[in-house]
């Protein structure tokens, strides 16, 4: 495994180093393709793939709002009578099927962040709500297999992992989901400032078929780091 990850993780490299300096398209679509097969698809195995909409030069725009003075409650959702299948339409979002629909506790839920941090944390929805919201509406994608368009808002993961204190010489940033998935990628790309974990879609409490009540998006990754059901941050 780690062989394998460290070999898509230098592919993932080697192209975006193709893409800034505008070499000739033939080798960026050969790498493209090398990299969407041997990524096996969306949510399966660690990988460190780049969402080829965002890396030929799309801006994703950000904005950052503050939180208001007082919070509002929520309606906890709750899961669907129907489930669609996997890679199916989700009848409530439209948005693509993947991962293992799993139903958090809610009362009890925690993110806890730990691994080489200087300051372990251990969040609650309502502490994530109270840091300045980032919305954004990126492409996520699943390499040879779909591609959605939505707009998410969340906390500033950057904000995140520097309130944890990140420890000199880490180099990695997994994520892990209660449906049991697992998957990382490097620290530096983690702490893009455009990266968040969603709590909100379409400006609405997030479905749990989505991933309620935490989704880890990052615009310039491919789905396999959306982590759904997100609940913990370790830093390697």
């Amino acid at each position: 495994m780690i062989t394998y990850n460290k070999h898509i993780e230098y592919l993932h490299e080697l192209k975006r180093k193709i893409m800034l300096h505008r070499h000739r398209l033939t080798i960026i679509m050969m790498l493209v393709i090398l990299l969407g097969t041997m990524a096996s698809g969306c949510a399966i195995g660690e990988t460190d793939v780049t969402n080829p909409d965002t890396t030929t030069g799309e801006s994703i725009v950000v904005t950052i709002t503050d939180p208001p003075d007082e919070l509002e409650p929520i309606v906890v959702p709750t899961m669907p009578e129907v489930i669609p299948p996997y890679l199916g339409a989700d009848p409530e979002t439209g948005l693509t099927m993947t991962g293992t629909p799993t139903l958090v506790d809610f009362d009890t839920y925690r993110l806890k962040v730990s691994g080489k941090v200087d300051q372990e944390l251990s969040l609650t929805y309502d502490d994530l709500r109270r840091m300045p919201k980032l919305t954004a509406t990126p492409t996520l994608e699943c390499v040879g297999y779909f591609k959605d368009v939505a707009t998410w808002s969340g906390a500033s993961l950057k904000t995140i992992l520097e309130m944890a204190k990140v420890q000199p010489g880490s180099t990695r940033v997994a994520f892990k989901g209660a449906d049991g998935y697992e998957i990382s990628m490097i620290l530096e790309n983690a702490l893009a400032p455009e990266n968040f974990l969603a709590y909100e879609l379409e400006g609405k409490t997030l479905p749990v078929l989505q991933g309620f009540p935490l989704r880890v998006v990052i615009p310039s990754y491919d789905g396999s780091v959306w982590v759904k059901w997100l609940l913990e941050i370790v830093v390697e």
